[in-house]
């Protein structure tokens, strides 16, 4: 597996002193059933740091094996059983910017221009959510966001796991929303307009806008 070969360069660099931590997770993950598959679990990090103009930190991974890709929130290309929660994120931008070029459930076209799609916890048993909260992700996707935070990149905290995260953060370009689930999404996402924040947070620092 060697996961911490997975990250692009610039991770490896930024992340050198959690390397440890990481060959400890892949070490309880040697043998064992999970998603995404090995090959996705650094997939929001096989892109250089210096691209990332906006992160959204979501939970974990979907725990359908269809939908699980290593982007968060995203589904593989070709997938036409959108999930719940991407269903309601595409909703609100269409809502909030009046239009969206994703089609279908691949948010690919986000991370091109710049957008880490990052799970707090990445990886979990098939079937069964928050199932590898005690692997110790937290540490590592945590140093994530607080060096894109560091180096001036919005910062989207959907839900009570990703929030905790904003001490981490640069509080004038972080926005703290809730979850975008079924469950919580009409308890103040819906209306939220997180995707024109983000455009005005990357206009004022004189960089070009997402094109949701």
């Amino acid at each position: 597996m060697n996961l911490f070969e997975q990250l692009h360069p610039d991770w490896q660099s930024a992340l050198s002193a959690l390397k440890p931590k990481i060959d400890s997770i892949e070490w309880h993950l040697e043998g064992r059933t999970f998603l995404p598959k090995s090959s996705q679990i650094f997939r929001a990090l096989q892109t250089s740091m210096e691209q990332a103009r906006v992160v959204i930190i979501g939970q974990d991974p979907y725990p359908n094996p269809d939908f699980a890709c290593g982007y968060a929130f995203s589904t593989p290309a070709g997938v036409t059983q959108i999930p719940k929660s991407l269903q309601n994120i595409l909703k609100e931008v269409i809502d909030d910017v009046g239009s969206t070029q994703i089609k279908g459930g691949d948010l690919s076209p986000w991370v091109e221009q710049g957008v880490v799609l990052l799970n707090r916890v990445l990886t979990l048993d098939a079937g069964v959510s928050n199932s590898h909260i005690h692997l110790g992700w937290q540490e590592i996707t945590g140093e994530v966001c607080r060096q894109l935070s560091s180096r001036g990149a919005v910062v989207i905290l959907w839900g009570k796991s990703a929030g905790e995260l904003k001490e981490v953060t640069n509080t004038a370009r972080t926005i703290i929303g809730v979850h975008p689930s079924p469950l919580s999404a009409y308890r103040g996402f819906f209306g939220s307009k997180p995707f024109s924040k983000t455009n005005e947070l990357l206009i004022e620092a004189g960089k070009p806008v997402i094109i949701w």
